[in-house]
């Protein structure tokens, strides 16, 4: 008999209130154990409430901008599996609401906040400054993870930072935080660095506080005190527990490598050559920064202390949009600003009749930031052409006739997804893709084929996984499924991703070409027009032919003008005899 269990908000960290920013699921979904089913994000970190185990979705409890707190019910899940034995949730069983995943498995909540005894006895206690001192800044309480990496690191040696500042980034497989700042000083030494691995009570990185005669003043050998702390603010550097600290992390995390260079390590001090200064903002808003190509360090944050918000950053494409700016992406050669464009024209509509203003749809939004980033970022060529699909037609046609009854129906898209592959193969640097500075070509030994799909919100595209293995009718029947959960709104991130080619097919609403924008980091992306009956000489006569139009579009940075045109050659040979894709 099916259970209906619920679904709760995990431990977060103390944080109450959090905003639901994105619904991962719908009812009458069927979900695995540690899938996530809404994401949260709070001012430090984005993270995903995962699934207590496997079932469907039968009710959602929250939507997009609701706030919830640990214990929160996010969802009804019907466990289609009761008899294996009740999840680990905390679900309707009306206990405390933790519910159990990888992360979060029966950790108690309120120990992990007290002190922990020394091996000597003594309080190990977060540091203060309040008397200045050069004093360690460690990993606090992050969620019985352990050897979670470093993936930014967010301020120099010699930097001052506030208290709560983040000095580093980490990233498990659930969720992106930063590691605070104890307290207000000047960082004096890094501990870790990019790639490093820590757990909690690692220290990464000693800050010199700004007391009374703190710059005179020797580190001391190990707190004394506990630093008292605010119960409902879980950023402040939590206490070490006794054995979690490996051994020698400090020493070990002196030194960094820098990967695949087959350079030796290099000694990480105070005197070491550092980067730029990183901006200061949260995960999420890097993550969100990162998305639409914007630079941070060419922003000034409007937060307390500096920090740059998700509207900050906003505000900033808007100002690239009017001219005011330009966004640029990680890399040297990579950045898209200097453009000095003219302010966007501001016109007061309504003196010159009725007007009605309508807000983008979210995908309109998200599409039109990254579009923009793709048309101004990549330098891009059209290769036009036509392909004779008069047999290809014939054959759809007479197939779908066939297979009428069993109700599977051929599309002109299928057929394309199969050619275009076998172009890809002949010609592999389309199937590619180049890094952010512009330095790095990534050749994909796999064929994820991208398709464009019209729907209420706008267009969105969605991906058919190992299109090279797959037959013409699986090609179609997954496509049709795609595009009705794509109108449906029912697409997961998983379905959107790995793309390595993209088509947008324009055949079944008209137009003879067009100029598609290549979706990054793909470095091609095929056009196709409305099919034409049109006379095509034979040598002795004009013969009616069906000719599909084909618009190729690419990155003039890694393709050049006569590889595409070989491609599109190539292309329309293998739609005029389909058997070609057997050789």
């Amino acid at each position: 008999m099916a259970d209906l269990k619920e679904a709760r908000v995990p431990d977060i960290g103390g944080y109450d209130d959090v905003p639901v920013i994105e619904v991962l699921v719908s009812v009458g979904d069927r979900v695995e154990a540690d899938q996530g089913l809404v994401t949260l994000e709070s001012d430090k970190a984005t993270m995903e409430v995962p699934a207590p185990f496997a079932g469907v979705i039968r009710e959602l409890k929250v939507g997009v901008g609701d706030k919830v707190a640990e214990g929160s019910v996010v969802a009804m899940v019907e466990d289609a599996d009761a008899k294996a034995g009740p999840a680990k949730s905390g679900g309707s069983e009306g206990g405390g609401g933790k519910a159990a995943s990888d992360d979060d498995s029966g950790k108690p909540d309120e120990p992990r906040r007290q002190q922990a005894p020394a091996a000597d006895g003594s309080a190990a206690a977060a540091p203060v400054a309040s008397s200045g001192g050069v004093q360690d800044a460690l990993v606090p309480d992050i969620g019985d993870f352990d050897d979670v990496p470093v993936i930014e690191v967010l301020v120099s040696v010699g930097d001052r930072v506030e208290a709560d500042q983040g000095l580093v980034t980490l990233e498990s497989d659930k969720a992106t935080m930063e590691v605070p700042a104890p307290f207000a000083g000047v960082v004096r030494e890094l501990k870790v660095g990019v790639g490093d691995k820590v757990s909690e009570g690692s220290v990464v990185a000693r800050i010199e506080g700004e007391g009374e005669g703190g710059a005179s003043r020797p580190a001391p050998a190990q707190p004394e005190a506990a630093a008292p702390a605010d119960a409902t603010d879980d950023t402040a550097a939590e206490p070490a527990s006794p054995g979690r600290r490996p051994d020698g992390i400090a020493e070990a995390s002196m030194q960094r490598r820098v990967p695949g260079s087959g350079e030796p390590p290099v000694r990480f001090d105070a005197d070491a050559v550092m980067p730029e200064k990183v901006p200061y903002a949260s995960p999420a808003v890097r993550l969100f920064a990162r998305e639409l190509g914007v630079d941070l360090a060419r922003m000034t944050g409007s937060a307390r202390g500096g920090r740059i918000t998700r509207e900050d950053v906003q505000q900033f494409v808007k100002g690239v949009m009017r001219g005011g700016g330009a966004p640029a992406a990680a890399g040297a050669g990579a950045a898209g600003g200097g453009l000095n464009l003219l302010p966007w024209p501001k016109v007061d509509f309504s003196k010159f009749g009725a007007v009605e203003e309508k807000p983008l749809s979210r995908i309109q939004k998200i599409s039109g930031a990254n579009l923009a980033r793709n048309w101004a970022m990549i330098p891009h060529v059209t290769q036009h052409d036509d392909a004779d699909i008069t047999e290809l037609e014939a054959l759809r046609v007479a197939l779908n006739k066939e297979n009428e009854k069993a109700g599977i129906k051929l599309t002109m898209l299928a057929f394309l997804m199969k050619a275009s592959v076998a172009a890809l193969q002949k010609y592999p640097q389309f199937n590619a893709s180049l890094d952010a500075a512009g330095e790095t070509l990534t050749l994909k030994k796999y064929f994820h084929v991208g398709f464009a799909a019209d729907t209420p919100g706008g267009l969105v595209v969605p991906v058919v996984r190992d299109v090279d293995r797959k037959g013409v009718i699986e090609i179609a029947q997954e496509t049709s499924a795609l595009a009705k959960k794509a109108r449906d709104g029912k697409l997961g991130p998983a379905d959107m991703q790995g793309g390595c080619f993209s088509i947008s097919s324009l055949g079944g609403i008209g137009g003879t070409s067009f100029t598609p924008i290549v979706n990054a980091p793909e470095v091609a992306i095929l056009g196709v027009s409305k099919s034409a009956m049109k006379p095509v000489w034979d040598g002795k006569t004009f013969q009616p032919r069906l000719l599909l139009p084909l618009s190729l579009s690419y990155d003039h940075r890694v393709i050049d003008g006569a590889a595409a045109a070989r491609f599109t050659a190539h292309l329309a040979q293998l739609l005029g005899d389909m058997r070609r894709v057997l050789l």
